[in-house]
């Protein structure tokens, strides 16, 4: 028999996860205290894997050799605390996938905000450069399906902390890390070191000829920076000082350089707007530069990029208003960005299920955009005490489309309605897609 293998959770990458081990000769059991999504289930017993829904057993559970547990589930669970006493290896999804991935190269991105921007950004200027890539992690499949169902010379993957919290020899040809801001300390003890730690983790078994592409102004990456013995070649990125090495960008033009030759575009071409995601379109230049893609290719890809669904997506403009979706923006960092982004006056649908927020961080920008907030959420008073100070007008509202609408009855010509919760999702919504949704659905029917 193979290797006795335990996965808990059974999402995407679960099943990726379970596909992946079966094809190489593991003995797999999945088990899931929840139920399984219908597509799961049925595609678990097309391969013939076992699995189980509604609970745990334990006994089958610790007599694992290792187990993969998905990210969606922390660290303090009983069953994954039980795992541990019994001193059995826990593993994540992307160790699982590195391990069978043979020769293809990573290109892997993590962060706070911006990864899946950076991430389909980096994956399409590959694609232009005519690289046989696919993108894998947090968008798109999960990293051990396609290396079970498709395998690729080349994988952009978008890779969370949880993802990162399990991982032994993981290695990226090229790590990404945006920047980093306090996020889902719920999960880590609610302490930032903790949280800090897993995200540099992505850099910790790179050797001399991988490269490590960070943001020089991010104050809490060049804070710890000299904590990590980071082996590999630095890239940083930065809008406030020219470097011999990486990019940077000066009066409006944006300078690549890996090596001796460099590549340079005007900002304006970008087609992505906002200062965030002009750091967002280095790093992936950066990357494309380090995979030999030609200068031309790389421009043209910065050209006509398609931004993604949920993330800063023009909706629709009604009378005079318009409507943004960024209902991606699930904490105060990405709301904070996308407020500064925007050049007319705004009315914020903010609020849902606060992961320890610090709303003071948004207090100047608020009084400077915002004219109304219209709150989305089941408890809102952390967000009526943090701005009732600075805007006059504050309405809580129990559904995308009551917000949509009391939004618009506040809005004049020339206003932008801005989907950016600064939250998670789950009081309210399936999960934040189905949020953004709900609410271009509203938009539509108004």
């Amino acid at each position: 028999m193979g290797k006795r293998f335990v996965i808990l959770g059974s999402g995407e990458s679960g099943v990726g996860a379970a596909l992946l081990a079966k094809q190489k000769g593991y003995d797999v059991f999945v088990s899931d205290a929840g139920s399984l999504k219908e597509n799961y289930r049925n595609e678990l017993q097309t391969a013939a894997i076992d699995f189980e829904e509604g609970s745990h057993s334990e006994e089958r559970i610790l007599a694992a050799d290792e187990v993969m547990k998905s990210p969606g589930i922390p660290e303090k669970n009983e069953m994954v605390k039980k795992i541990r006493a019994n001193g059995i290896d826990i593993i994540s999804e992307i160790e699982l996938a590195y391990r069978f991935k043979g020769n293809s190269k990573i290109i892997a991105v993590t962060g706070s905000n911006g990864k899946t921007t950076t991430t389909a950004l980096t994956y399409h200027i590959c694609e232009k450069g005519g690289l046989n890539c696919a993108l894998v992690g947090n968008i798109g499949y999960s990293f051990a399906r396609q290396v079970a169902e498709d395998p690729k010379p080349l994988y952009v993957a978008e890779i969370s902390s949880f993802q990162l919290d399990d991982i032994k020899t993981f290695r990226p040809d090229i790590a990404i890390l945006t920047n980093i801001t306090e996020d889902h300390l719920d999960r880590y003890d609610y302490k930032f070191e903790n949280y800090i730690r897993s995200k540099f983790s992505i850099a910790a078994n790179q050797q001399a000829n991988d490269h490590f592409i960070y943001c020089a102004d991010d104050e809490v990456t060049m804070k710890y920076m000299k904590q990590f013995n980071i082996q590999s070649n630095p890239l940083p990125i930065s809008m406030r000082n020219e470097l011999t090495k990486g990019a940077f960008i000066k009066d409006g033009d944006m300078y690549v350089r890996t090596g001796e030759d460099f590549v340079s575009m005007s900002i304006y071409d970008f087609a992505l707007k906002g200062k965030h995601n002009q750091y967002n379109t280095m790093a992936a230049c950066v990357a494309g530069y380090i995979m030999d893609i030609r200068k031309e290719k790389i421009r043209e890809a910065v050209q006509d990029f398609q931004g993604l669904e949920h993330r800063m997506e023009h909706v629709s403009t009604i009378r005079g208003v318009e409507f943004i979706n960024d209902s991606k923006a699930t904490n105060v960092n990405s709301t904070w960005y996308a407020l500064e982004s925007m050049t007319k006056p705004t009315i914020l649908i903010i609020g849902g299920i606060d992961k320890g927020n610090d709303y003071s961080l948004m207090e100047d920008m608020v009084k400077e955009k915002v004219k109304a907030i219209i709150c989305l959420g089941v408890d809102n008073r952390k967000i009526h005490a943090a701005f009732e100070k600075n805007v006059s007008t504050i309405v809580d509202t129990a559904s995308a489309a009551e917000a949509v609408q009391t939004a618009f009855h506040f809005a004049s010509k020339g206003d932008v309605v801005l989907l950016s919760p600064a939250c998670a999702s789950f009081d309210l919504f399936k999960n934040y897609e189905d949020r953004g949704n709900q609410f271009k659905k509203a938009v539509r029917e108004l």
